[in-house]
């Protein structure tokens, strides 16, 4: 299982890093460009969350339908036929249109739903740290090469080696993940409809916390450039940029050893909720300290505490929205989870130029507080998935017949056939029922 989701990982992360490496110098390449203006520089820079947003719930459906290879071979290559307009653009529109074209590429969730399908629940926290570990990584690779590459070999340079990249996930793909194993399930043509991915409350609740959790993310990466980089004069620190780097390198290193802690009492002790607030707490305080600081040490210290936050979420997002949802529908709720991550972001870009701009980050920090106190209240309502039990049963020692008629035991949340490893799995709920008895009802 370890080496198929680090595959899956290494996928995600090398497209994440062919986006992430232009970042830091996107802006300014985009406004030589003819036809640019300030507006459509934020267009391009903002765009590809606008199509991420459109793109997940559609891109998670179809791999739910045709399966998740062929699905993450089509987002790929339309992220690759993006990344080489992108590169050849002389105009602003051209390279807007590329970026789009990134964006509809909409794969993260067909990944996240493909790891599910390779891990058990009790391993999905870990394979979900794994994934998350990469990305951060390839965060942090980027933020130092981007401006490097991009100025020697200019930013066209970094959108082939956007495309290169995402051939050489497609090659991943192909020579070291496998197909995904069979399941077979029993839902009804009504069970099966989109709709059905907004019935379950907990679905719902980790949905909105996608949309805080990813606006609040795009909040601080407004606010930390221009105020570590800002004159003194004008309210900042008077860094200059290549020295961004001293700030986001020691906060992302705090940020990743912390999601194994937080991975550990969210899955292992069974203290998610517990861990989402802790995590929003951290936030909140991490914020109000780049906010109303007037030293880069204490405002650095912020930045620590707000991606310690933030990382702390990362094993448990996907893994408690895969939970969560049924098996049929784990693509379609996971694109709809993303779906609200990326419109958070969009969102996210938009109340904080506008707060900067109109107002000053202290007025922004309020508001990210005021975020943050309602975020941990909506919260509160979440259930803890570890009131769910699974049981897997070899599909040779137990009845099949008798396993299709568990749906009508209450108690029973959830039962399906892995037909590629010979397994019978149900999910039910430990308050109800308990495993022996499930056991006693299916067994020849």
């Amino acid at each position: 299982m370890t080496k198929v989701i680090m595959a899956l990982s290494s996928i995600i992360a090398l497209r994440f890093l062919g986006l992430f490496i232009v970042l830091p110098v996107l802006s300014a390449y985009a406004l030589t460009l003819e036809g640019a203006n300030a507006f459509l520089v934020g267009v391009v820079v903002g765009g590809y969350a606008l199509t991420q947003t459109l793109f997940q719930v559609p891109f998670g459906v179809l791999s739910d339908k045709i399966g998740r290879k062929k699905t993450l071979l089509i987002g790929l290559s339309i992220f690759v036929i993006g990344s080489i307009i992108c590169a050849i653009s002389e105009h602003i529109y051209s390279l807007m249109f590329g970026r789009f074209l990134q964006g509809a590429g909409a794969i993260g969730s067909v990944v996240i739903a493909m790891i599910s399908d390779f891990s058990k629940e009790e391993q999905r926290a870990k394979a979900m740290a794994m994934m998350g570990g990469t990305i951060a990584l390839s965060f942090a690779i980027s933020m130092v090469l981007g401006p490097i590459i991009g100025g020697y070999y200019g930013v066209e340079t970094l959108f082939w080696i956007t495309a290169i990249l995402s051939v050489l996930a497609i090659f991943i793909l192909f020579t070291k993940v496998p197909a995904p194993p069979k399941i077979i399930h029993s839902y009804s043509e009504t069970e099966s409809k989109m709709s059905q991915v907004f019935q379950d409350k907990n679905l719902v609740n980790m949905y909105i916390t996608f949309l805080f959790h990813s606006s609040i993310m795009t909040m601080a990466f407004v606010v930390i450039p221009i105020a570590m980089t800002n004159s003194i004069s004008d309210g900042g620190f008077g860094w200059d940029k290549m020295e961004l780097w001293k700030v986001y390198i020691p906060a992302m290193v705090l940020g990743i050893l912390a999601m194994a802690p937080a991975a550990i009492f969210g899955e292992k002790y069974n203290k998610g909720k517990e861990v989402f607030l802790i995590s929003i707490s951290s936030t909140a305080l991490g914020f109000l300290l780049m906010g109303f600081s007037d030293s880069s040490t204490i405002f650095i210290i912020g930045v620590c505490l707000f991606f310690i936050g933030f990382n702390m979420f990362e094993p448990l997002l996907q893994s408690f929205v895969s939970k969560f949802a049924k098996i049929h529908q784990k693509g379609a709720a996971l694109g709809v989870a993303n779906s609200f991550s990326y419109f958070g972001m969009f969102l996210g870009g938009i109340f904080a130029g506008w707060f900067l701009h109109s107002f000053s980050k202290e007025a922004l920090a309020i508001f990210v507080l005021m975020l943050c106190l309602f975020w941990f209240v909506w919260i509160l309502k979440l259930r803890n998935p570890s009131h769910m039990g699974n049981v897997y049963m070899d599909t040779n020692r137990y009845d099949r017949d008798k396993f299709n008629k568990l749906k009508n035991i209450n108690g029973i949340k959830e039962q399906y056939i892995n037909e590629t490893e010979g397994i019978m799995v149900v999910k039910y709920d430990k308050d109800i029922i308990n495993e022996d008895k499930i056991r006693e009802m299916v067994v020849k």
